[in-house]
C-alpha cells in the first residue's frame, strides 16, 4: 500500500509539473505571440512575432523551438532568428539571446553556446533574488569573426502587480535587473550596460519589458 501511495504521489507530481510547463505561452505548439516594441518615448516602433513549434517532453523537460521575426514600424521584416525555450518542473528557462538586438539574434541563431538560459522559478516572493545568467559565443558575420557575451545580474523581485495590454490582464512579478553586453571584433569591444525591468506572469511568461531605450509588451496571442 505504501509503495502504491508513493507511485501515485510521483504520478501527481509529474502531472503537475507537465501542466505547469504546458501553460507557458512559448511552450504551446503552433501558438503565435506578438510583442509590440516601443521606443524611449513609449511610441510603437515595430513588433516582434514569435511562433512556437516542435514542443516535446523528454526526461521531465519540456522544450520548444521559438521562431522569431522582427518588423519595423512600417511592417517591413528586418530580421529573423530561431531559439529554444525549456521548462523543468515549472521552472521556465528562456534563451538569453532573446535579449540581444534583432540583428544580433539573427547572427547568433545558428551559433551554439553553453549555459544560454536564464531561469524563472515557478514560485517567487517579493524581495527574492533570482539566479544570474551569462553566455558567450563566437560568430562569423559576413566573414568577420566576432565574440558576443552577455551577463544578467542583480535580478530582484520588486513587487507584484497586474499588467494589462490588448492581449489580456495578468498578475505579474516585477523583476529588475542589470545587463552587460560586449561585442568584440578583433579582440576589441566596448560594453553596453543597461538596467531593465520586466513583468513576469507565473505559468505564462514575460509579458512586458522596459529600459531607458524603450520596451515591449505582449499585445496579441493567436
Amino acid at each position: 500500500m505504501k509503495k502504491l501511495l508513493t507511485v501515485w504521489a510521483l504520478f501527481i507530481c509529474a502531472a503537475t509539473q507537465a501542466q505547469d510547463c504546458g501553460n507557458y505561452l512559448f511552450l504551446q505548439n503552433n501558438k503565435t505571440v506578438e510583442m509590440t516594441i516601443y521606443n524611449k518615448k513609449a511610441e510603437p516602433d515595430g513588433k516582434q512575432v514569435y511562433s512556437v513549434s516542435n514542443v516535446a517532453t523528454a526526461g521531465g523537460i519540456t522544450s520548444a523551438t521559438l521562431n522569431s521575426e522582427m518588423f519595423d514600424k512600417n511592417g517591413k521584416s528586418v530580421a529573423k532568428s530561431t531559439t529554444t525555450v525549456k521548462c523543468n518542473g515549472g521552472i521556465m528557462m528562456m534563451d538569453m539571446r532573446m535579449n540581444l538586438s534583432a540583428q544580433q539574434q539573427s547572427a547568433t541563431s545558428t551559433a551554439t553556446a553553453n549555459n544560454v538560459y536564464i531561469e524563472y522559478p515557478s514560485a517567487m516572493n517579493v524581495g527574492d533574488m533570482l539566479k544570474d545568467g551569462s553566455f558567450s559565443m563566437n560568430i562569423n558575420t559576413n566573414g568577420l569573426n566576432q565574440n558576443i557575451s552577455m551577463t544578467i545580474t542583480n535580478r530582484k523581485v520588486e513587487a507584484k502587480e497586474p499588467v494589462t495590454t490588448t492581449a489580456g490582464t495578468w498578475d505579474c512579478y516585477k523583476i529588475t535587473y542589470s545587463s552587460k553586453t560586449v561585442v568584440k571584433t578583433a579582440g576589441i569591444g566596448l560594453p553596453l550596460n543597461m538596467d531593465g525591468t520586466e513583468w513576469y506572469a507565473p505559468g505564462v511568461g514575460v509579458v512586458k519589458t522596459e529600459s531607458k531605450y524603450g520596451g515591449a509588451a505582449v499585445t496579441a496571442i493567436h
